[in-house]
């Protein structure tokens, strides 16, 4: 792997950038305070912005490496950071990224998921060199899984209470696509972006 740290990706209604800490308003009202959209996540809804603020100071610093990839989702009609989408884990050894993302509740089921996630596949096939990209959701979510499925990620299988989020123990649904069907999907023009 090449690794690239968090670029700027712009796609046809997005830009997907590094956070600045003016973005700790807008994140904290469109998402980071809301229990809808941290229901499924690791992490409770921010009690306040001053916790935004913190996380935001905190993940700031480390876009100087070039293996972090933190990314503010924009939505480039109003100029607003509108949810985040990031590399949760990273295996040197199998050259495997695995992704994560939230977006504010007043953003989904508008595709804008699915275009954010689309543009870092390609990315971190293309220009990291990755060999496999995954991403996984608890079972009680399977809107996470339909983004996934959209931008060319298979359903891989079912761990059993693997994982730990704001319900407690869950099951989650496994995701992965490889190199290899993803450049015979890029060949065939069957890889939409």
């Amino acid at each position: 792997m090449k690794h690239k740290g968090t670029q700027k990706i712009e796609t046809k209604r997005l830009i997907l950038r590094p956070f600045k800490l003016s973005d700790a308003e807008h994140m904290f009202k469109n998402w980071a305070n809301d229990s809808n959209v941290t229901k499924y996540l690791t992490w409770p809804p921010h009690e306040s912005a001053d916790l935004t603020v913190k996380l935001l100071t905190e993940w700031i610093p480390l876009y100087k490496n070039a293996d972090y990839y933190q990314w503010c989702i924009e939505f480039k009609d109003i100029s607003q950071a509108i949810g985040s989408i990031s590399v949760v884990n990273i295996s040197e050894e199998t050259e495997a990224v695995e992704i994560g993302y939230c977006i504010g509740k007043a953003y989904w089921n508008k595709g804008i998921t699915s275009e954010a996630l689309s543009a870092l596949i390609k990315f971190f096939f293309d220009d990291v060199g990755i060999n496999r990209i995954q991403a996984h959701h608890d079972v009680n979510n399977p809107n996470s899984g339909r983004v996934m499925a959209k931008c060319g990620l298979k359903y891989e299988g079912t761990l059993i209470q693997a994982a730990r989020n704001q319900q407690g123990l869950c099951d989650i649904c496994v995701y992965g696509l490889i190199r290899q069907d993803y450049d015979l999907a890029c060949k065939n023009h069957r890889y939409m972006l």
